[in-house]
């Protein structure tokens, strides 16, 4: 279930009419059953060197030969399911072994410890362990690539009509690429609707952190159903506004506070460090725009004449640096940094730092996607103090909110 979106969820009450607790349990036992029916194919893949009905990359004289149906318990009760077997009665199957009729914690291991980071070396050694299961790296890269229809499903969802907030940002690793090792970013966008719960929207694989590939992701999103974005959250990358305001011309940009704070200090040096990062402080900490501007002006008189390229910085953005000027206390702690985007980010590095170089974008992908997966979990409440910041919002959104209210 932790692979279903609240959206999907809602679909499949109603698709299958579910009114009970035995109704989910029901539904539960079904789904296991089919996930533990696609491993048992992918074993059978693996082992013969070639999936179901892809003859012309047969190599050997093995082949399919039918099923066998067995019965198993499991976490969400007895379900019975079809052992794919061979013609030369050489497949064993690994992760239900032949007489084995108890499979409990069994469905959720590979996935679970895949999602964790844990190393195919990790993964064999604790099967070993636990169950008495030799599969091999090849066996568990199978099993888990039948994810990936689940990933492009979720990547591709209907999504709400109107984000009151978005936040946008990348992170960066290595991934082999034709036999070389390439930077590649996962372009990240997190999401807060109308009733102030917080989603990931998507991932998306790309070669390098570019305005050109946003536009592509924002194009995506007004694609999957979004309308209007009322305000960005977003680091400092040139052209970024650019592409999120070619599909919604409505949103208002914030530049991260944070982000132009470390692109400032990175031309101090260091016995002026603490100074500089301590006269930045009263200009987005002033009570107002006006304020502000004031501060920056002082700044510029203590550093201009030493480190004009920070004053130019924070003047040439200032526009997009200074939108949450405009709101109260309550909106502006939400979007004059990413911070929110960015301790997701430190969730995946959790996970993804065991990992120094990723075979392919799809190994990075699957990572990524069960990590989230497992970050969402947590995020089962609203914003704090949402009800009033959705009011403030309503004042000055009114015409691009209220319709989405009723």
């Amino acid at each position: 279930m932790s692979f279903l979106s609240k959206e999907q969820i809602r679909q499949m009450i109603k698709e299958k009419n579910l009114k009970s607790t035995q109704d989910i349990q029901d539904t539960l036992k079904e789904m296991f059953a089919d996930t533990l029916q696609e491993m048992l194919e992918a074993e059978l893949d693996h082992d013969l060197g070639y999936e179901k009905h892809d003859v012309k990359n047969k190599k050997g004289t093995n082949s399919r030969n039918g099923y066998s149906s067995k019965k198993v318990r499991s976490d969400y009760g007895e379900v019975e399911i079809n052992v794919p077997r061979d013609r030369e009665g050489e497949f064993e199957p690994r992760i239900v072994p032949k007489h084995q009729r108890n499979v409990t914690g069994i469905e959720s291991q590979i996935i679970s410890m895949y999602a964790k980071g844990m190393s195919t070396r990790d993964i064999q050694d604790h099967l070993a362990e636990l169950y008495d299961i030799d599969v091999s790296p090849t066996m568990i890269s199978n099993v888990t690539q039948k994810l990936l229809p689940v990933i492009q499903e979720w990547q591709n969802r209907p999504l709400s009509n109107v984000y009151a907030i978005l936040y946008l940002d990348a992170i960066h690793y290595k991934v082999k690429q034709e036999g070389a090792i390439v930077n590649k970013a996962a372009y990240m966008v997190i999401g807060i609707d109308l009733e102030g719960y917080k989603d990931v929207l998507g991932i998306w694989i790309g070669e390098s952190e570019s305005s050109k590939f946003w536009m592509s992701v924002c194009n995506d999103l007004r694609n999957r159903g979004v309308e209007d974005i009322l305000i960005a959250s977003v680091d400092n990358l040139k052209g970024f506004s650019d592409a999120i305001q070619a599909s919604f011309p409505q949103t208002e940009i914030q530049k991260c506070i944070v982000h132009q704070i470390r692109n400032s200090t990175k031309f101090v040096s260091y016995k002026d460090l603490k100074k500089v990062t301590h006269d930045l402080k009263p200009i987005y900490k002033a009570v107002n725009e006006e304020t502000a501007l004031l501060e920056l002006e002082r700044f510029e008189q203590e550093w201009g004449k030493k480190y004009p390229i920070i004053v130019r910085s924070w003047r040439n953005n200032w526009d997009e640096l200074a939108t949450f000027f405009k709101y109260p206390a309550e909106i502006r702690k939400l979007i004059y940094t990413t911070n929110i985007i960015e301790s997701y980010h430190r969730q995946l590095r959790k996970v993804t730092k065991g990992k120094s170089v990723f075979p392919n974008d799809e190994s990075l992908l699957k990572m990524l996607y069960l990590a989230t997966q497992d970050v969402l979990k947590k995020w089962t409440g609203r914003i704090q103090n949402w009800g009033q910041i959705l009011s403030q919002l309503a004042i000055y959104f009114e015409d691009r909110i209220e319709p989405h209210l009723n």
